[in-house]
This record gives structure tokens, C-alpha cells and sequence, in this order.
């Protein structure tokens, strides 16, 4: 299975296929091939002997030694490949590093365009508080910082940091995000420095929280300390955090003076030896950066592990989704693995769009760092730098299909796939109220309101924490759970949390407990509306119409909503989802499934918020009427009816006030009975069907039936 041919780079101008200034490949005879070189990948397959080596173009630039798993098969060519700008700031940033060490000490609010770009990979984001500009003073720039906590583990000393943190450094509150992280949003640049540096003493990490990198791992917040598969899941998602974690350094000379500072946890041996193991052409030797090299990925990049049957985490978004599978004795033998899954979009451009994740195939326990870095080699080489709005894997994907991305994957890890295994349907899972840890002990899971903890709410859960020295899970849905919980404390910390508002979920409207928004306005640059300000006073409006057509307070459905179509708070899984596409205006998606395994789908565009009323009271009107059975949701009512359907019935519809206060006609019981059958055959109001019949009717008496002898 080695490689037959490997490239020296070395001043090469780009990492796109470009020419470099001095290039040479060392040629060495593979058993089988008889000296030739097999090239595999997006280009068809072509044998490369020594005599034509030397002409090949280097197809990335990694700062060392690069093993070639798919040469290019075309001439050779001076033509600079074409990239985003964003492209090239990374290529000409030392890793990272230039020009965000001097920016960061030049005495201004803000960075540079390009320092920008950089100090995303760090975890942190430039903002500009929209509402606090002055007039004549310019954008208000802080900075919002987002941790790495893999699989949503947070230790009590982490907590306790984050909070202190937010307190004295920034806007007061704490966010808890859709990947299991915290994000702290208000941070002065010059106060960046000690927040970054006092994380990192704390045991936590920013790195590679944003940027065209791995972003956090994702797993469920599982508190059970008596499953394997839950436990191993987590420990996974540490160590694929590790693998692919950057390496160059840049990361500790910014923030720490290129002091690495040394936490008693040490990286897993296997992670290691698996990252610098580069038999199949994942790596670039010699490189800082082994596996991203000098231009890390074309875009952001996102990996989920989960159990059989657990969609806690909305795993089938995800760039990578992997399953853990167990064996008959209980024990991990291996994984399912998924690929192509994303939830962003921009608004009028069709070639973009949400989609799930496809299966690629098992591969058994061992092999997991290696398909995991051969997939992301997939993507480094092949996914497209020109147009960022088409960089991520799953454009990839559909691009090639699944099977031709499997065969390229196989390339890098060096061997098949074995086939996918069965999997139970998806469920969704909340880990809300209280439970036991298998242990002994006990968890309780707390729900937070679009995920923000501020005021009284945030002191009490600090100081619960704090006294009980409890660890944190955090959530994909923007709640986290208490653990290591003596039972004898269980009353002590509902009252004392109830007492802020922290109620048992049971007690809030599940509504609000199903329902997840972005922050959107007033910080983040891409948002055009509200969403986290403005999804409780929805949620309100939508819990009225229910009760308005006559459902009852335990009815409840998913609904999510975005300031923008980028999709953090992934509203395109959401039964109803709101996403941004004007100020006080939303695109209403609907469909998505109470398991979170369905893609919702666009229904109406620019719905402006005062019309939220005779947007969705006909939906739910119909949904009540119509539905199936007490058990199906509004998301699988909608899916099964179609929305033809519920556009004409929309339409149609007449509010029941409206029928109470109209003329009264009785007929007889099988002109009813019929005039019941054609509506729900045609899917309309039995009052539209009537009147049309009428209609029809006297059009035709009216005219002695002369119109039909026509």
C-alpha cells in the first residue's frame, strides 16, 4: 500500500497545484507497480514514471515533504489557480501568527482586515455592537470568544473561570452554544490577552473553536457512568478534538509569549502516533502543520459521535457523523461513519442549501484516527478555495456523488470500507430533570432560554456549582446539566435554582424547551434580524394559536430561529423554523422531524412578523383537524399532507369566529357526507368545497343549464 512517489516543495508559490520555484520528486519502485506511480482521486487514474515525474505541479505546499495520493493527470501550467482572499491571507500568515502579533498591540479598538481572518482560528470573533455605536465615534469593536469543550465537558475550576470571566472581562453573561461550547461575548482587544491566556491556565482552550478548521466535537452530554458506548463516545470526542487540533504553535507564542502550558491531562499516545503516521498521503512531513499545512482547510469543518438511536446532538448535520457500535459482550468493536452533512445556505442562491449526512461505510475500532484524518484529507485537497459559499465537504459530495468520494477517501486511508451497519431509528433526546449516573449519584438537567445566563439566574447556578463541586455538561440545544450530585443535595438545588427561574422543564412550556435561536442582533455582523431577542415573544404568539384552534398547553413542536440563513442554531431541522431574511422578516421552513433525522423545507418567503398570525393559524387550524393521530407532530403532519395542501388550504381558510358569524344552511346528511369526502380528497376547508359547489350550482341553474349544453 505505500505510495510510489513523494514531492519536496520548496519556496512554492501557493498550495493550489501552482508550480513552485523549487520542486523535485524522489521516485521509489513500489512492488507490483513496476516503478509507476498509481494515482487515484477527483482526476482519472494515471501511471507517472520517473521521466515524467519531475514535470508534475506540486498539489499542495505544506512546508515539507508531501506523499501525492491523487497527481494530476493534466500538462503542466504556469496558471495561478484562482482562491478567495481569504485564501491567501492564510497562506501568507506564518501559521497564523502575522499580522495578528503586531495588531494586537498597536493601540487601536480593532484588528486589520486580515487579523480578522486569523483570529477566528484562536476562538474568537471581531464584533461590532450595532447599538452602541456613538455618532461620530465609529463601530463599537469588541470581541466574542468561543471555548473547545469536546463532547460539552466542563470541569467545576472551568466553569467557575468562564464565569468569573464574563464578569469582569465581559458583557456579564455567559452563552451557552448549539456545539457544546460557551461563548463570552463583550471582550475589550485590549483585555483579549489575560482572557485568553487565564482559559488556557484553566485547563480549557479556544483553539480551533472557529476557522477553516475542525471545529468542537460534538457528543452527547451523556451523564451515565455505567455505558460504555456514552463513555467511550466522550473520550472520542477528546481525542478527535486532539487529532486535529493545530499544531503549529502559533496558538501559545500569541497568547501565552510561546509559552505551551502543560495540563496534567496528556494527549492519548494512539493520537499521536496515528496524526504523524503518513503511509497514504494524509500528511505533510516536516510541516508545522501535518495534516492542515500552510492553507488548513477550505472551510470550517464539523464532526458529531453518537450511540445507536441517540440524535441528541442533531448528529446528521455534521460534516463527519460517526456512531459508535457496540458487540455482543457490550464492548466498542467499531464505527459507522457519515459524511456530508451542513446546515448553511445564503438566500437566493440555489446552489447552496442545507442537507444530512450519507453513510460511507463501517470501519472497525482501530482505524478511527486514520478515516477520520483520510476524510479531511479529502477535503483539503479536493474542496473548492475560489468561492467560500461552496467550500464545505458536503458541496464535495454532491458534486461527486457518494460513491466517488467514498473511492478517494479509501485512497488516504489505504484499505475499504467495510459496509454500514443497521442502525435503530433516531431519537431525540433531552437529558432534562433529574436522573441517575449509574453510580450512585445523580444529574439534573436544566433548561436555559436560548441558552444565555445572566442576571440572578447566573449567580445561583455559579454558586450551586461553586458549593457542591459539580462538573457541567453542556448541551447541543443550549442547556446543560448538573453532575456528580449527592442524592441527599437533590432538594437543597431545585429550590435554590427554582427560585432564580430555573424551574424543572416540566413546569416551563415546551415550547420554549424545544425551541433554539442564534444571537444574532445586536453582535453578530452577518445577522439582518432578530433571533435570540426575539424568538421568546414568538414562542408567545405561537402558543396562543394553538390554544386559539383548540390544542392543548402540552402541544409542542420544534421551532427554531436564525437572524441570518447561515443556520447556527440549524433551523432547517426544525418543524417550523424561522431564518432571517430582512429586518422584522423570515423565511418560514417547514417539516423537520420531532427526531431530528428530517429536513424541513421552504414554505413561504419574507413572512414580516405582524403577519404571523394569518401565516400560521390556518397551518395549525388544519393541523389540529387533520391530523393523523394524537401522536403525529406538527413537523410530520406537514411532511405527510404536502405543501400544496397547506397553501390551498391556507388560503381558503376561514377563522372560526369569522364561520360563527356567517348565514346557516342546513343539508341534507349525504349531500354533507359528500361534500366531507371531496374536501378531504382535495385537501380543502369543507366550507371552501361547499361554497364552490354552490357556486357551480347556480351558475348553472341560473343560465337554464344552458352554459353545459354548450
Amino acid at each position: 500500500r505505500s505510495r510510489a512517489a513523494q514531492v519536496w516543495h520548496g519556496r512554492g508559490r501557493n498550495d493550489c497545484g501552482v508550480s513552485a520555484t523549487a520542486m523535485k520528486v524522489k521516485v521509489r519502485r513500489a512492488g507490483g507497480h513496476g516503478g509507476q506511480v498509481p494515482c487515484m482521486g477527483e482526476r482519472q487514474a494515471a501511471s507517472v514514471t520517473s521521466s515524467t515525474a519531475g514535470r508534475l505541479p506540486a498539489r499542495r505546499q505544506g512546508g515539507g515533504v508531501r506523499t501525492n495520493v491523487a497527481m494530476p493527470t493534466r500538462p503542466p501550467t504556469t496558471h495561478v489557480a484562482s482562491r478567495s482572499k481569504v485564501e491567501l491571507i492564510k497562506e501568507r500568515s506564518d501559521y497564523l501568527r502575522h499580522p495578528l502579533l503586531e495588531d494586537l498591540v498597536d493601540g487601536k479598538p480593532n484588528v486589520s482586515n486580515d487579523s480578522v481572518q486569523l483570529i477566528k482560528f484562536h476562538g474568537s470573533y471581531m464584533q461590532d455592537d450595532r447599538e452602541a455605536r456613538g455618532f461620530g465615534r465609529g463601530k463599537a469593536y469588541q470581541f466574542m470568544l468561543r471555548t473547545r469543550q469536546p463532547g460539552g465537558f466542563v470541569t467545576n475550576k472551568l466553569y467557575l473561570t468562564m464565569d468569573d470571566l464574563a464578569t469582569d472581562f465581559g458583557s456579564g453573561t455567559l452563552r451557552l452554544t448549539t456545539r457544546q461550547t460557551y461563548q463570552l461575548h463583550g471582550v475589550l482587544k485590549d483585555d483579549l490577552k489575560s482572557v485568553f491566556s487565564t482559559i488556557i491556565k484553566s485547563m480549557g482552550s479556544t483553539l480551533g473553536a472557529c476557522g477553516d478548521v475542525n471545529r468542537n466535537v460534538l457528543a452527547p452530554p451523556h451523564p451515565y457512568k455505567n455505558r460504555v458506548d456514552y463513555q467511550h463516545a466522550q473520550v472520542l470526542a477528546n481525542n478527535i478534538a486532539d487529532l486535529l487540533a493545530p499544531q503549529s504553535g502559533a496558538y501559545y507564542d500569541v497568547w501565552l509569549d510561546g509559552e505551551k502550558f502543560m495540563t496534567a491531562e496528556k494527549e492519548d499516545p494512539k493520537v499521536t502516533e496515528d496524526r504523524n503516521f503518513n503511509g497514504f498521503g494524509t500528511n505533510f512531513e516536516g510541516s508545522p502543520e501535518p495534516i492542515y499545512g500552510a492553507q488548513f482547510l477550505p472551510r470550517k469543518f464539523k464532526i458529531a459521535i453518537t450511540v445507536p438511536g441517540d440524535n441528541s446532538i442533531d448528529v446528521l448535520t455534521n460534516d463527519v457523523a460517526i456512531v459508535v457500535m457496540t458487540g455482543d459482550d457490550g464492548e466498542v468493536c467499531g464505527y459507522n461513519i457519515l459524511a456530508g452533512g451542513g446546515m448553511g445556505r445564503t438566500h437566493n442562491n440555489q446552489s447552496t442549501f442545507p442537507t444530512l449526512t450519507e453513510p460511507l461505510g463501517y470501519i472497525e475500532k482501530d482505524d478511527i484516527y486514520h478515516v477520520i484524518k483520510a476524510i479531511v484529507a479529502t477535503q483539503r485537497d479536493y474542496g473548492r478555495r475560489d468561492d467560500r459559499r461552496q467550500s464545505r465537504l458536503k458541496y464535495l459530495v454532491h458534486s461527486w456523488g457518494v460513491d466517488k468520494f467514498r473511492h478517494v477517501v479509501e485512497q488516504y486511508f489505504g484499505k475499504k470500507m467495510m459496509p454500514f451497519k443497521p442502525l435503530p431509528k433516531w431519537e431525540h433526546k433531552n437529558y432534562f430533570g433529574w436522573g441517575e449516573q449509574g453510580d450512585g449519584k445523580l444529574f439534573y438537567g436544566v433548561f436555559v432560554m436560548n441558552g444565555r445566563l445572566k442576571g440572578e439566574g447566573k449567580k445561583m447556578l455559579r454558586h450551586v456549582i461553586e458549593k457542591y463541586e459539580l462538573s457541567v455538561m453542556l448541551t447541543a440545544e443550549q442547556n446543560l446539566i448538573l453532575c456528580e450530585i449527592d442524592p441527599a443535595w437533590k432538594e437543597e438545588i431545585q429550590q435554590q435554582l427554582e427560585s432564580v427561574g430555573y424551574v424543572d422543564y416540566s413546569k416551563a412550556d415546551l415550547l420554549d424547551v424545544k425551541s433554539m435561536a442564534c444571537p444574532a442582533l445586536p453582535l453578530c455582523g452577518l445577522a439582518v434580524t432578530e433571533a435570540e431577542r426575539g424568538l421568546p415573544a414568538v414562542n408567545k404568539r405561537v402558543r396562543a394559536l394553538l390554544t386559539k384552534v383548540g390544542l392543548s398547553q402540552q402541544e409542542s413542536f420544534v421551532i427554531r430561529m436564525t437572524g441570518c440563513p447561515n443556520g447556527c442554531a440549524r433551523p432547517y431541522m426544525a418543524e417550523l423554523g424561522f431564518v432571517g431574511d430582512g429586518p422584522n422578516s423570515y423565511q418560514i421552513w417547514l417539516g423537520g422531524s420531532p427526531s431530528h433525522s428530517r429536513l424541513a423545507e421552504p414554505f413561504m418567503d419574507k413572512m414580516k412578523l405582524d403577519k404571523l398570525e394569518e401565516t400560521l393559524e390556518p397551518l395549525l387550524y388544519f393541523f389540529k383537524s387533520r391530523r393523523s393521530s394524537e401522536d403525529e407532530s406538527f413537523g410530520d403532519f406537514c411532511a405527510r399532507i404536502g405543501f400544496d395542501a397547506l397553501r390551498v388550504y391556507q388560503k381558503a381558510y376561514v377563522a372560526p369566529p369569522s364561520i360563527s358569524q356567517l348565514p346557516r344552511v342546513g343539508v341534507e346528511m349525504d349531500a354533507f357526507e359528500q361534500l366531507k369526502a371531496v374536501a378531504e380528497a382535495q385537501n380543502k376547508t369543507l366550507s371552501q368545497v361547499t361554497t364552490e359547489a354552490i357556486n357551480a350550482y347556480a351558475a348553472f341553474a341560473l343560465t337554464d343549464g344552458k352554459e353545459g349544453k354548450k
